[in-house]
């Protein structure tokens, strides 16, 4: 899985496949690319800041700890 974040498009994506994809289906503001056959390829998260604050806040206070701590790695990992 490799993670990318496009800061200047507040963009996050997530690619989960080394697969070509054949098309997308977009549901609000996460776009999804599939192979021809119906496999995820690509992941990407439109307003991502706004997206990810939304999602942790919905979290249960542990693993909101838990995502704090490992973000940290994560964002190394991201540049």
């Amino acid at each position: 899985m490799k993670v990318k974040y496009y800061k200047d498009a507040d963009l996050l994506s997530i690619r989960v496949s080394k697969k070509l994809f054949e098309h997308a289906v977009q549901e609000g503001d996460v776009i999804v690319h599939y192979t021809k056959k119906g496999d995820p390829v690509l992941i990407e998260i439109l307003d991502a800041a706004k997206f990810l604050k939304q999602s942790a806040q919905a979290l249960p206070v542990k693993v909101r700890r838990e995502m704090l701590e490992s973000s940290v790695a994560v964002a190394h990992r991201i540049k």
